[in-house]
């Protein structure tokens, strides 16, 4: 079972703990027209790696190598986040199988659910909890 983690709690651990990483497996697209987390406060930056790959949203059969490759240890505390939480599940799900110990997942992700005029970012989430973020 992997732990859904409140966005402000993510960014209070990715603050004063220095082995927790936030891990965004989102795609390329919404990294780019969405924003991403601004960690800079906290001296890291996001683990950027594409759970599923754009354009096609084929699943990303070298996500576990990108994450080895990224620095994060098996021992580190990884928090997932993409769009509202199911994408980051599903890779924090295989992170734990392929060994990571410490695995969570950013209840709401970076944008949350819809809202009654269904757009996001306006009911829960990283970007609705005022956390930092920036657009490229």
């Amino acid at each position: 079972m992997i732990e859904d983690v409140p966005p402000r709690d993510v960014w209070e651990v990715l603050m004063s703990n220095p082995d927790a990483h936030l891990c965004d497996v989102r795609t390329t697209a919404e990294w780019q027209f969405v924003g991403t987390p601004d960690l800079s406060q906290t001296g890291k930056k996001t683990i950027l790696i594409e759970w599923q790959l754009y354009p096609s949203m084929r699943p990303n059969d070298k996500f576990i190598d990108q994450l080895s490759r990224s620095g994060a240890s098996h021992d580190h505390r990884l928090y997932f986040i993409c769009r509202a939480g199911a994408r980051s599940m599903a890779a924090a799900l295989v992170a734990k199988e392929a060994g990571f110990k410490h695995v969570f997942n950013v209840k709401d992700g970076f944008e949350g659910p819809h809202d009654q005029r269904a757009r996001r970012g306006h009911v829960a989430g990283w970007k609705h909890d005022g956390l930092p973020w920036s657009q490229r």
